[in-house]
C-alpha cells in the first residue's frame, strides 16, 4: 500500500538518486513540469537508464503531455523498461488518450492526471477507459488556474468528485496532489487531515521532510486501532449486523472499514 510518493527532477540524476533512499514508498521522477525545455531529452535518456534495472522503490515517471513535442518520445523511450513501475500522464481530458497510451505501452500500469474542468467532468469515463489504467489524482496547480479558484474550499468538489469515480471505477483511492509549500508543515498537515476526510490515500511531495507529516496523518491513531479491533473481533465470534455494549452498531461495511483500518496499522513504523 502506498502513502508518500516523493516527485524529483528527470534532468537532475543525482537528486533521483538520493529520492530513492529518503524513504517514501515510490518516487516519480518528473519529465514535465520540473524539467526545462532545453533538458528534455537529457532527462528523458538519464531515465531511461535508471530504468533499466529495477529501483530499490518502485519509480513512476511523468511523462510530458501527450500534445506536447516530447511526450510521445517518452513513451517510445520507457515503454518495456524493467525499472519501470508505471507512467503518469499529466492534462488527461479524455478517456480515449488512455486507450491510445495503453495501446502504446504494453500493459504498464498508467495513472491519469485530470488537470483542467474537462477532466474533472469526464473523470469516470478517464477511469474506466482501460484495465491498464490503476489510478487517478489532480494536478491542481493547472486545475486552480482553469477554474480560477483562489481558496483552498473552491477544489473540494473536484476532489470529492475523483474519489468518487475512482471507487465507481474499482480503483484504489486517489493520492492528494503536492502541497507546494515544504516550509509550512503544520499546515501540510491540516491539509492532509482534510484529504483523508475526502476519501484520499496517501499524498505526493516535492520535498523529503514533507514524508513523515503525510504518513502521520494517514496512518490511524492508536484509538482508531483500539476501535476496529473491537469491530472485528466482535464480527468474529458473531457475524451479522449487531451492536456492540458501547452502543456502536456494527455491519458488513463497518467491519470492512475495520479491516481497512488495521491494514494500514500494520505498515512499517512512521518514517
Amino acid at each position: 500500500m502506498i502513502l508518500t510518493w516523493l516527485y524529483a527532477p528527470g534532468d537532475r540524476p543525482e537528486v533521483v538518486a538520493k529520492a530513492l533512499g529518503r524513504g517514501a514508498d515510490a518516487v516519480i521522477v518528473d519529465l514535465e513540469d520540473a524539467v526545462p525545455v532545453s533538458r528534455k531529452e537529457y532527462a528523458r535518456a538519464a531515465t531511461a537508464e535508471l530504468l533499466t534495472e529495477r529501483p530499490p522503490v518502485p519509480v513512476h515517471v511523468r511523462v510530458n503531455a501527450l500534445d506536447s513535442p516530447w511526450g510521445g518520445a517518452d513513451l517510445t523511450a520507457l515503454a518495456g523498461l524493467r525499472g519501470l513501475a508505471g507512467l503518469r500522464l499529466p492534462k488527461i481530458s479524455a478517456p480515449e488518450q488512455i486507450t491510445a497510451v495503453a495501446d502504446r505501452t504494453g500493459g504498464v500500469g498508467l495513472h491519469a492526471l485530470l488537470e483542467s474542468a474537462l477532466g474533472v467532468e469526464r473523470a469516470y469515463e478517464i477511469a474506466r477507459a482501460h484495465p491498464a489504467l490503476h489510478g487517478l489524482s489532480l494536478g491542481e496547480a493547472d486545475l486552480r488556474a482553469d477554474l480560477g479558484v483562489s481558496a483552498e474550499a473552491g477544489l473540494d468538489w473536484p476532489r470529492s468528485r475523483i474519489v468518487v469515480a475512482a471507487r465507481a471505477a474499482g480503483l484504489a483511492p486517489p493520492a492528494q496532489s503536492v502541497f507546494p509549500d515544504i516550509r509550512d508543515l503544520e499546515a501540510l498537515a491540516v491539509s492532509c487531515a482534510r484529504g483523508r476526510a475526502l476519501g484520499f490515500l496517501g499524498r505526493a511531495a516535492i520535498h523529503p521532510r514533507q514524508l513523515p507529516v503525510i504518513e502521520r496523518a494517514y496512518l490511524p491513531g492508536p484509538e482508531e486501532v483500539t476501535a476496529a479491533e473491537e469491530i472485528v473481533t466482535a464480527a468474529r465470534a458473531a457475524p451479522g449486523a449487531q451492536a456492540l455494549p458501547d452502543g456502536r452498531f456494527i455491519d458488513p461495511a463497518v467491519v470492512a472499514a475495520a479491516h481497512r483500518t488495521l491494514s494500514l496499522a500494520a505498515r512499517m513504523a512512521p518514517l
